[in-house]
Formats: C-alpha cells, sequence, structure tokens
C-alpha cells in the first residue's frame, strides 16, 4: 500500500477548509497537512480548533513556497506520493484513488488530475490559456498535456526530493514540462473540478495575463537553460 500525503496549501480560505477536510475525510482514510501560508482571517485559527495537521506559516510565502514546505514534510516522513489539493474546495478527492493506482500499477513519477483527458476542452476565452501552455509543452517536450493548468497532481517521491529541496521548480505547468524533457514519465487521469463556493480566487484579469506570460516565458526560454538530469 503506497502511502500518500494530501499537502494543501491554504491562504485565506476560512470560508472553505472545514468543508475540504471533511470532504477528504469522508472518502479515504487520506492523510493530510495544511499549509497555511500566512493567512489574515481565520484559515489558522479554525485548523487549531479543529485540530487539524497543520504547519502554520509566520510569512505569505506563495504557492510555491507553501507547497514547498508540504513537500519537504511529505520526503522527510517518507510519504511514497504527495498530491497537490487546492484548498478552495474545487479538487475532489474521489479521484484520488484512482491517480495513486495509476501512477504505482505503470510505475509514474507524476500524475495530473485532467478535466479533459475523455471530455473534450471547450473553446473559451478561460481555456485559451491552457490550449497555449498545451501547446507549448507539445512543441518541446513532444508529449500532449490536456490540462497542464490543473492544480491537481501527483508526485512520486523522486520528484517530492527534487521539488522539496530546489526552490526553483514551482508547482506550474513549466515544472511538468522540464521532467518530461528530463524522462520522468507523466500521465493524465480524468476528474471533473467544482467552482469556488465561497472567498476569491487572486486570477483577476491582471494576474491571469501575469500568470500565462511567466508560464509561457518559462516553458520557452528557462527550461530550455536548466541542466537537465533524472
Amino acid at each position: 500500500m503506497a502511502k500518500v500525503l494530501v499537502i494543501i496549501p491554504a491562504y485565506n480560505e476560512a470560508e472553505n477548509i472545514e468543508r475540504v477536510v471533511k470532504s477528504l475525510e469522508n472518502a479515504g482514510d487520506w492523510d493530510y497537512v495544511i499549509i497555511n501560508d500566512g493567512s489574515v482571517d481565520d484559515t489558522a485559527k479554525i485548523c487549531r480548533q479543529k485540530h487539524y495537521n497543520l504547519i502554520d506559516l509566520p510569512v505569505n510565502l506563495g504557492l510555491m513556497g507553501a507547497f514547498q514546505t508540504g513537500l519537504r514534510y511529505a520526503y522527510e516522513n517518507g510519504y511514497d506520493y504527495a498530491l497537490q489539493f487546492d484548498g478552495d474546495g474545487q479538487h475532489q478527492p474521489e479521484y484520488i484513488d484512482g491517480m495513486v493506482e495509476l501512477a504505482t500499477t505503470e510505475n509514474l513519477d507524476i500524475v495530473i488530475g485532467s478535466r479533459f483527458v475523455t471530455e473534450k476542452k471547450p473553446f473559451t476565452p478561460r481555456m485559451m490559456g491552457s490550449r497555449v501552455i498545451g501547446a507549448l509543452i507539445w512543441m518541446t517536450t513532444g508529449k500532449k498535456i490536456n490540462d497542464p493548468t490543473s492544480g491537481m497532481r501527483l508526485f512520486g517521491r523522486d520528484v517530492i526530493k527534487k521539488m522539496a529541496y530546489d526552490s526553483s521548480f514551482a508547482p506550474e505547468p513549466e515544472t511538468v514540462s522540464y521532467f518530461l524533457k528530463c524522462g520522468h514519465t507523466v500521465k493524465e487521469y480524468q476528474v471533473t473540478m467544482k467552482e469556488r463556493e465561497a472567498g476569491e480566487s487572486y486570477l483577476n484579469f491582471a494576474n491571469s495575463v501575469k500568470y500565462m506570460s511567466v508560464r509561457c516565458f518559462s516553458i520557452l526560454i528557462l527550461q530550455l537553460l536548466r541542466k537537465r538530469g533524472k
């Protein structure tokens, strides 16, 4: 039986965190850790009151720093897999079993919880960025990723170690692109995701443009310059 840790980075998710943890507990007996990323609301207070497994960061490090904290926890505690799981309630825990089974049976390094394995990606403005990033990954790696911007990703122990101790590995599409170029095995697993029910997403129009610019630059330029090695 694989040892799996669900990592939940949380920034100002007081309205969602109880529902997220309850959904995990109802879906299975999963180990989890909440990384409170310097929230200014009651996220940390709720986690303490409910006795959730919590790492409370004193300042906001952003998704990269928060997730890396969780990866170090996973590696140092001997977990075989670590799952990136949003604290806003969009990711569904009933797919974790299938993702882990796919990873173990096919000896995969990364499994992406994808909305578009068997479902068709809509032609909407929101999905244009996903199409562009997917095209760039295909151009630079020869591998088609249908849902490159999905934040529900399962990482194996080799990848956990690399990401836990190298701050240049963001939990973003360009990191998946880099690992593909290094020969790591990546597959997608069909999932569905909910819309955020409460709180506000940081991805407004300005941040979405910035996100796309950074991701594309990294895939086309930075990841090509990075030294490869499996």
